[in-house]
Formats: structure tokens, C-alpha cells, sequence
């Protein structure tokens, strides 16, 4: 089964061509890596995969089921198979680790804010909360505020969070751009590790092509709001990856580019 697929989305901001009639499929459990510069489309592909902004144009499906363009029911019951980690962790700072775990469950089964506050949740929740913080090696923080935590702990409260939703699929928007190296590369480790022990799919982006070489089992590069490489990671070479940033990148660049040709990877 895939778990998504792209057909010929188009999305365009007044007048701004973004998404340039992309298609991709990604099987059920892969992890695929999205390279590619600053304002080529890379945000905006995710913010139309977790339905915050729809698409103008095509189709695209999520573990079988078409995205629908407005938010309704069915577009709520979708979003909560996507679970999403962003750069800036999105966490309540001013509460403790364990309650922004319990929020990654709003939404399963007609869940609401109340039945998540730490002081109203069933066992069943709090038990699965600490299961998830144990996970991510932080149960000996579920206490304290997120906001006396360093940024790899919060990073790691993020993906407790997200298992704490059960998602089916995760989107990871730049990671690890807050990290220092090698807070960045725990968290890279520790996110592959979950997603393959769950069997998950994961869509991440990333910016550091020393471990988009080490990371995923392939990679897809984007310029001027086309794919232009799409190739398994043992396949792609560092100078295929270091074309993605060089020439027209931009979406507000009017000659969208052609696919790369790839050169011999080194392995």
C-alpha cells in the first residue's frame, strides 16, 4: 500500500506558480529525505501533505484516501494518521513534558482538550504518555516545563508527542535546524529508529547534505517548485545533492529546471 501519493498538484499563491505539477508516490514505510534551497517549495509541499493550506490543482491521497481541499470531517480523521515535527518543536512552554505528550491524543476518538489535561486524563492516557517519554529516553522529565528543557529535549518531547497520536505517516519540516550537530544527529537517530520499529512513513526535510547521505532510503530534490531528483540515497552523490542548490532555485524564479542527471555515486 502507498501511503502517499502525489498526482499533478499544482498550488499557486495569487499570481505565484509554487507547486509546478508534482508527482510522487511514497510506499507504505519508506523514509524518504527533501533536499533543496530555501524558497523552492519544500514548506509549502508539506503544508498542503498535513491539509493547513490546499492545494489548487491534482490529487493527493493519504493511505488510500483522497486529501479533501476543505476542512470537514474527513479532513480531520486524516490529519490525525499525519503526525508532523516542526523546527521550532511547537510545544506549550509554559507546561510540564507529560502534558505536551498527552496533547498529541486530541482528536482519537472524539478526545477533546479537557479529557487530555493531565489532571482529567484516564490511566490508559498517562500510562501511553510515559510510554512514549520513555521512549524518547525523557520519563525522568515528564514534570518539568518545557521551557527549562534544551532544544534536543524538546525535539524529543516533539516525537513523544507524535507517538503519542499514533500516527501513520510523519512529516518532519527541518528537524534538526535548530540543533547543534550532534543534538541534531541523536534526534535523526532516534526519529529512524522509532519510525522503523513502528513501521511508519516519514517525509523529511533537511538541509545538512553530509546526513541526508546516512539518513532515509531515498531521496527526492526540489528546485523552483519541481522534483528534479528522485533516486535511492546509495544512488545519489554529493555533487548530485550540491546541484540542488545552485542556479534558479526559487520559486519566484520564472524558468522552472529539468531533472538532474545524475552523477556516479561513490560506494
Amino acid at each position: 500500500m502507498n501511503a502517499i501519493v502525489i498526482n499533478d498538484v499544482h498550488k499557486y499563491y495569487g499570481k505565484l506558480h509554487v507547486l509546478r505539477g508534482l508527482t510522487l508516490t511514497i510506499p507504505k514505510g519508506e523514509c524518504v529525505i527533501l533536499l533543496g534551497a530555501n524558497g523552492c517549495g519544500k514548506s509549502t509541499l508539506m503544508r498542503c501533505l498535513n491539509g493547513l493550506t490546499p492545494h489548487n490543482q491534482g490529487t493527493i491521497q493519504l493511505l488510500g484516501e483522497p486529501l479533501p481541499p476543505l476542512a470537514n470531517t474527513q479532513l480531520r480523521r486524516l490529519r490525525q494518521k499525519v503526525g508532523v515535527v516542526f523546527q521550532q518543536f511547537n510545544l506549550v512552554q509554559n507546561v510540564s513534558v507529560f502534558q505536551n505528550v498527552l496533547y498529541g491524543a486530541l482528536g482519537q476518538q472524539r478526545l477533546g482538550l479537557l479529557t487530555t489535561l493531565s489532571c482529567f486524563a484516564t490511566n490508559e492516557l498517562r500510562e501511553r504518555a510515559m510510554m512514549a517519554l520513555d521512549r524518547v529516553g525523557l520519563a525522568h522529565k515528564a514534570q518539568d516545563n518545557c521551557r527549562d528543557l534544551s532544544g534536543g529535549q524538546q525535539q524529543r518531547v516533539a516525537i513523544a508527542r507524535t507517538l503519542m497520536q499514533e500516527a501513520e505517516i510523519i512529516i518532519a519540516d527541518e528537524p534538526i535546524a535548530s540543533l547543534d550537530p550532534k543534538a541534531g544527529r541523536n534526534i535523526m537517530d532516534l526519529l529512524l529508529e522509532v519510525v522503523h520499529e513502528r513501521g511508519l512513513t516519514v517525509l523529511c526535510t533537511l538541509h545538512q547534505l553530509e546526513l541526508a547521505q546516512q539518513y532515509g532510503d531515498r531521496i527526492i530534490g526540489m528546485k523552483a517548485g519541481t522534483i528534479v531528483l528522485d533516486t535511492p540515497r546509495q544512488q545519489v552523490s554529493l555533487v548530485d545533492m550540491q546541484q540542488l542548490y545552485h542556479g534558479d532555485t526559487r520559486v519566484d524564479q520564472t524558468q522552472p529546471p529539468h531533472m538532474l542527471n545524475l552523477t556516479p555515486a561513490n560506494h
